[in-house]
């Protein structure tokens, strides 16, 4: 029951659709109907129709509706009601909902749609935070490994040559991925003003592109965190083929354990599986191993309000995962006198390279397909198409935080230094 005492689990729903085939099929057809035009009604009549196993059609006309909604069958339509979000991405992978429209546009629309205050509404986007054990000490191995240990070799298939699982920067729309993310690379290094010999703490490398760029490009010296060990060895082989191991040290364990004194702290695309309840614990460790004149950068997904993880993204992509609000970012460094220097926000540098992502990743869908399996396919596809809808549509963020301590006067005076051209 919700607050107002409206049954609405899945059991209760389907005990009544049962009690309804009694009547009529008319009957039946009519609930039917009015269940999937409460589900529209509670997105907020959203541009898109609906059409149901039996071929009936509910919402926009087939002129002025962008997409149509195919559902597969009643128990589908019923756990969009009890499920929302989570039912919406499972049906979709399973293929028991498709989506006859161009994906991406179907997904914006749905995600801008204004959705009204209801209980249904409230039933089919309840969210829940993370759970507090995702982000204990196993926790957090065991959620990274669920998502980025499933073959170096996947990712390789979509991702760019150096293999940067983070937002791109665009310095025109036009630039290819490749470049974008050698751009996004060096964009860091220079707000963070590196300069050769710099010891540099980095919490959540990825595959290492950008320890490899700071140590490659401007002689730092990088300690870097992870605990994906498919990720961790792929870095430590990298940084060996480029003759730069030394300058390197690649450690596979949990950023909680960082010790040492350090130039300058980075963080890009971590904070996400940090959680909130993590966050004074990150800005203890900023706070311990950042020298007096140091400064650093946070990279995070954000939201523009705080709110849960969509539950199909959070049960199914990133368990434990959380994309802050801006304040809440900046509450990493407010108990450590840590001040903000500057704040970037790339969201639409993001859409567009996940843009480029699922372009890739669906010329590589058979390969992909042959590995693991359709629902996999199905998946992945989903979830890369939603991210491009959701920073489109402003759901969701793209926040480059840089600081330091707040009575350093090493800061620089203007934003010059950030296009000047070495």
């Amino acid at each position: 029951m919700d607050s107002h005492g409206t049954p609405y689990d899945l059991q209760s729903l389907e005990t009544q659709t049962t009690d309804a085939r009694r009547l009529s099929k008319p009957s039946v057809r009519a609930l039917d109907r009015w269940v999937a035009r409460k589900i529209l009604a509670a997105r907020g009549h959203p541009p898109v129709s609906m059409r149901l196993w039996d071929g009936t059609e509910v919402g926009q006309g087939a002129d002025s509706a962008v997409a149509r909604l195919r559902i597969d069958d009643r128990t589908t339509l019923l756990r969009l009601v009890a499920q929302g979000d989570l039912a919406f991405g499972d049906a979709y992978s399973e293929g028991k909902l498709e989506i006859e429209g161009d994906l991406v546009s179907t997904l914006t629309t749905l995600f801008s749609a204004q959705e009204p205050d209801g209980w249904m509404t409230r039933l089919m986007t309840r969210r829940r935070p993370p759970k507090a054990r995702a982000h204990s000490l196993a926790g957090s191995r065991e959620s990274i490994h669920h998502h980025y240990d499933i073959g170096n070799d996947f990712y390789a298939l979509w991702l760019d040559a150096g293999m940067v699982y983070t937002c791109a920067y665009f310095p025109t729309p036009t630039v290819s991925l490749e470049e974008a993310q050698e751009a996004k690379l060096e964009h860091v290094c220079r707000k963070i003003r590196l300069r050769p010999g710099e010891r540099v703490l980095e919490a959540g490398c990825g595959w290492g592109s950008l320890a490899l760029h700071m140590a490659r490009r401007h002689g730092a010296r990088v300690t870097a965190f992870n605990i994906s060990r498919e990720q961790i060895g792929y870095a430590r082989d990298q940084a060996k083929r480029q003759g730069i191991g030394s300058q390197i040290d690649f450690v596979e364990d949990d950023y909680r354990n960082a010790r040492g004194s350090y130039d300058a702290f980075v963080s890009v695309g971590m904070l996400e599986h940090v959680g909130p309840g993590n966050y004074e614990t990150l800005g203890r460790v900023i706070d311990r191993c950042l020298h007096a004149d140091g400064r650093g950068l946070v990279h995070s997904i954000g939201r523009p309000q705080s709110i849960p993880m969509n539950r199909w993204i959070e049960r199914r992509i990133f368990p434990g995962s959380y994309c802050p609000t801006l304040s809440e970012m900046a509450r990493l460094l407010e108990p450590w006198n840590l001040g903000v220097l500057d704040v970037e926000n790339l969201r639409l540098h993001y859409a567009r390279t996940l843009e480029h992502w699922l372009e890739r990743f669906e010329k590589s869908a058979d390969l992909i397909r042959a590995r693991f399996d359709e629902r996999f396919v199905r998946t992945w596809r989903l979830y890369l198409a939603g991210s491009i809808a959701a920073f489109l549509s402003g759901s969701f963020q793209l926040f480059q935080m840089v600081f330091a301590r707040a009575a350093s006067r090493a800061i620089p005076w203007t934003r010059e230094y950030l296009y000047t051209q070495c």
